[in-house]
């Protein structure tokens, strides 16, 4: 029968059919696994809206149980509008997603007029519960897979004499301190600390004096920087979340270090050991602290280009996104998709202030949402090159307003660069869980020719196979041109981002 959750419910879906349409992530690997290996064919789609619409639509032309798959958040969410339409058609369906505590998916399912179970203790008779409840009823079930801290004391006075008496002090700074940038500044200068900052507030500390800037704290940073980081003895977060990436998922902090927030409502991670509610524009005047701060080395983290291939042939994407660095006009608004891929342009690509490295998607862990934003990023870029980083899983998922943002590219006279970072896969999983034997193939991608693609829509575009297939743009971005160019970009699946690879 299985001893894991997933095992426990792949087994009994397993009796029950022999063809599951899904996408896979975090939150469905493991049950996608248990199934291929009880010999379920698993039919992968680009879109988990495709995963409902495609399993219902297999119902209505043989009148068998439909069943899909999808990871929780984003993928439960895409799932909602055919989930939806298979309520209203009476349809035996089950939607086997992962669980989330972001959101209240129950709700979301519940107000779709769909019932839920939640696979706990008792994972196989729940599954059998779901299922019969499905083929009683003729109706769509979802069976969920399982996958704020306690306020901490603190008043302006003790946080001072922490950050004073700090031997190694770092300021992080967020896009939510933006607007008190110059009292983060100030303090930071006074302290003189050392800095980093979220992706999106890359370029913060700019110009600040008497400090070090580290770059950006977590899963994107370099590993000189981040050793540095986890250096620190106390660290005061401004205008951040701690999300995942910026915590590195724990490992960004040293286990001693004492963490101190500034937020208007509450701590945002188990992380915090002091918080201060407030606006850091009121709170950071109030601690006129002055440090003693070690002073350090500077800091060689650097963009040399670095090399050009992986050993596999392919491009290595450091050194792809080093080069890009050299090649685009400093003048630049980036947005990324979410993937394994994002860590590259937030570790590569230098951008003017904050606000010109736009990450979508990385709250609530999706992907797909590159081409729809950056429709918005061509409206508010003006005369500043946009720059659009999208792997192929997304790129393909999101395919229908890549026509969106070269129509309005023409439209506004500006220009843009598309930058597919193609590896045939999803990185993301294939380096989560295909490295821990989980079954592959759902998570590969046949290689796509993007270039000829997005050339049906009007761009113009180059499969990138080597630095020297990135001249013809370089010229094109040299001379002024306007509209969009796409570089495909045919990266290595061997080189393993910071952040998933745990340095």
């Amino acid at each position: 029968m299985g001893k894991t959750v997933p095992e426990r419910v792949a087994a009994v879906v397993a009796e029950h059919t022999r063809t599951v349409f899904g996408l896979m992530g975090n939150g469905n690997a493991w049950f996608i696994h248990a199934l291929a290996e009880r010999g379920v064919e698993i039919i992968p789609v680009r879109h988990e809206a495709a995963a409902v619409a495609a399993a219902d639509a297999h119902h209505r032309t043989t009148r068998r149980l439909a069943v899909a798959t999808t990871t929780y958040g984003p993928g439960f969410s895409n799932a909602l509008t055919p989930l939806i339409d298979a309520a209203l058609n009476r349809s035996p369906l089950l939607l086997v997603a992962g669980a989330d505590d972001a959101v209240d998916q129950a709700a979301l399912a519940g107000a779709s007029g769909v019932q839920v179970f939640t696979a706990g203790p008792d994972a196989a008779g729940e599954t059998r519960r779901a299922l019969e409840t499905a083929l009683r009823e003729s109706a769509p079930v979802v069976l969920f897979l399982p996958s704020g801290p306690e306020e901490p004391p603190a008043d302006p006075a003790e946080v001072s004499r922490l950050l004073s008496d700090a031997r190694r002090p770092l300021v992080l700074a967020g896009r939510g301190a933006v607007g008190a940038r110059a009292e983060v500044v100030s303090l930071a200068e006074a302290l003189g600390a050392d800095v980093a900052t979220t992706a999106p507030a890359k370029g913060f500390f700019r110009g600040a004096r008497g400090v070090r800037d580290l770059g950006i704290c977590g899963g994107f940073a370099f590993p000189e920087a981040a050793a540095e980081i986890r250096a620190a003895d106390v660290v005061l977060v401004v205008g951040a979340s701690l999300n995942p990436f910026t915590a590195d998922h724990g490992r960004a902090f040293g286990p001693d270090a004492c963490v101190v927030q500034i937020d208007r409502h509450s701590p945002t991670s188990p992380r915090v050991d002091a918080f201060l509610r407030g606006d850091a524009s009121d709170v950071l005047p109030v601690l006129a602290c002055r440090g003693v701060a070690e002073r350090s080395a500077p800091l060689r983290t650097g963009h040399a280009p670095g090399e050009e291939l992986a050993p596999d042939g392919r491009l290595d994407p450091r050194g792809l996104f080093g080069r890009l660095n050299e090649v685009l006009p400093q003048e630049r608004v980036v947005v990324t998709d979410g993937g394994h891929f994002i860590a590259w342009p937030c570790m590569y690509l230098d951008v003017p202030g904050p606000d010109h490295l736009v990450l979508v998607g990385t709250a609530f862990e999706s992907i797909g949402l590159g081409f729809g934003s950056a429709v918005g990023v061509v409206e508010a870029a003006g005369e500043r090159l946009t720059v659009l980083v999208t792997g192929d899983g997304g790129g393909l998922m999101a395919l229908a307003d890549a026509e969106s943002v070269i129509r309005r590219v023409h439209a506004t006279g500006g220009r843009c660069v598309i930058v597919v970072v193609n590896d045939a896969a999803y990185g993301a999983e294939v380096h989560q869980y295909g490295a821990r034997g989980v079954t592959q193939t759902p998570m590969l991608i046949p290689e796509v020719d993007f270039a000829s693609l997005l050339g049906v829509f009007g761009a113009r575009g180059t499969v990138v196979r080597t630095w020297r297939d990135l001249d013809e743009a370089s010229e094109w971005l040299t001379a002024g041109g306007t509209g969009t160019w796409v570089l495909d970009c045919r990266v290595s699946r061997g080189v393993v981002a910071p952040f998933l690879s745990g340095k």
